[in-house]
């Protein structure tokens, strides 16, 4: 087995050092891919309302599609990092191996499965002839790389579990510019760069997919190509990928399964919602979908925190060194709260100017202007709850996100929403209340299991 001399040990020094280490390149790397999300919108938004409203609904339909891709990960970071911070690189390299092969054989299923459901499935949201032509122009391409993107989160996951937060941020960063260059040379008839008008391939929504998966792939074989050569702390084995061995897949199953159903249980309450707000017509479909990618800038940072701080806490458990577990949660909940507070002034002060980045649609804008007033003070409640659900993903203790998910979702943020819409008639007003009790409800509950400390004695 080949390890390299520089690995940082994550199992000594400074907390808040090694958080910022594991972290901050996991922030970056995540901006550069928001960046690119956010660009993507604004070219689509270029096309036409309908036309953020079909990438929106693709998007909607494939968060369900994606739990597939939480269940076999999130075990990997907690096998991954326990068996790296117990120094047995046999193991590491083993589960490593089977997490990618075994992950792109359920992408393969889940991508044929979502290929024979798209087209009903986005009926179901709009009949808008526009609309549904841009999802499945972008969908269907999308669904058929499915494998590849799933391989292409395993190998950079697999990295940041053993140390390595640098290489990732290089392969996201290089495939962002990437897909933001390839982006309007696939969509658009020309580029007009003002001293030269370059031709472009006019393909609309699909070439914005195209670029997509053109830079997915390259950020596959890149990543792919650098834990293969031994290029970072672990080597794998080629011949590791032609087989499968059943003792891990059954826990690369099983140790995430919590957190499959709980986004299964996520996504079917988020059908039902998304369902309310189309209710209100294309130009609120529309806002909601600029929203989420205003979002994605929020949740960038915290989903730096929370798999740098998920793999320490691993690394550390492995280790048995308990007092530097808690420090690492704690650490990870003060600076994602921090971010958030900071992130929430922006957010209100420049609401609007934010919204017309995307489109010149008045009534888009103010829809999403509003929709923003409610959904980002709520990151700091999700922040917190990122920050202790970092005990969860480290140990593989994952019950508590099941438990949480299906607690607020159906006895809070359903219930109330479609009272707020159908009965007392108030509009996106009662919809985004009933999504900050329910964030509420999840981290009061988050934080009682964290408090009961089962996930101290859990180990993979």
């Amino acid at each position: 087995m080949e390890t390299k001399s520089k690995n940082r040990d994550l199992t000594e020094g400074s907390i808040y050092g090694n958080l910022l280490y594991m972290a901050l390149p996991t922030m970056f790397g995540f901006f550069a891919q928001t960046l690119f999300s956010i660009v993507d919108m604004i070219y689509i938004g270029m096309i036409s309302p309908e036309a953020i409203a079909g990438v929106t609904i693709y998007g909607t339909i494939f968060v369900v599609v994606f739990v597939f891709n939480d269940v076999i990960g999130t075990s990997s970071i907690s096998m991954i990092s326990q068996s790296y911070g117990e120094k047995n690189y046999l193991r590491t390299s083993k589960v490593i191996e089977q997490t990618i092969v075994f992950k792109a054989l359920v992408a393969l299923l889940a991508g044929l499965l979502m290929v024979l459901l798209l087209e009903p499935l986005i009926n179901f949201f709009t009949d808008d002839p526009d609309t549904k032509k841009a999802a499945l122009d972008y969908g269907y391409i999308r669904t058929f790389f499915l494998p590849i993107m799933f391989s292409s989160y395993t190998v950079n996951t697999a990295m940041r579990c053993i140390g390595d937060s640098k290489n990732p941020l290089k392969i996201m960063v290089i495939t962002a510019g990437m897909n933001i260059i390839l982006d309007p040379i696939f969509m658009f008839d020309s580029i007009n760069l003002g001293f030269i008008r370059i031709p472009g391939l006019g393909l609309g929504v699909f070439g914005a997919a195209l670029a997509t998966v053109i830079s997915s792939t390259f950020a596959f074989l890149m990543a792919f190509w650098i834990i293969l050569s031994g290029r970072t702390y672990i080597k794998i084995n080629p011949r590791g990928l032609l087989k499968l061995d059943k003792e891990i897949d059954k826990k690369l199953i099983t140790i995430g399964l919590p957190n499959g159903l709980e986004g299964l249980n996520r996504n079917i309450a988020n059908f039902i919602l998304f369902k309310m707000i189309a209710f209100y017509g294309v130009e609120a479909v529309a806002a909601y979908g600029i929203v989420l990618r205003i979002m994605e800038l929020g949740f960038m940072p915290l989903f730096g925190l929370n798999m740098g701080g998920s793999s320490i806490v691993g690394q550390n458990l492995g280790a048995k060194n308990m007092s530097r577990v808690l420090s690492t949660i704690h650490a990870t909940v003060v600076l994602g709260v921090s971010i958030m507070l900071v992130i929430n002034v922006v957010a209100f002060i420049g609401g609007d100017l934010l919204m017309s980045a995307f489109t010149r649609d008045q009534e888009v804008i103010a829809t999403g202007s509003l929709i923003l007033r409610f959904v980002i003070p709520a990151m700091l409640l999700i922040a917190a709850m990122f920050g202790f659900g970092t005990s969860f993903s480290g140990s593989g203790y994952n019950k508590p996100f099941l438990i949480s998910s299906v607690l607020s979702r159906w006895t809070v943020q359903i219930p109330l929403a479609i009272t707020a819409t159908y009965f007392l008639e108030i509009g996106f007003v009662g919809l985004l209340t009933a999504f900050i009790l329910s964030e509420l409800t999840s981290l009061v509950i988050i934080y009682s299991y964290y408090r009961k400390g089962k996930w101290k004695e859990q180990r993979v």
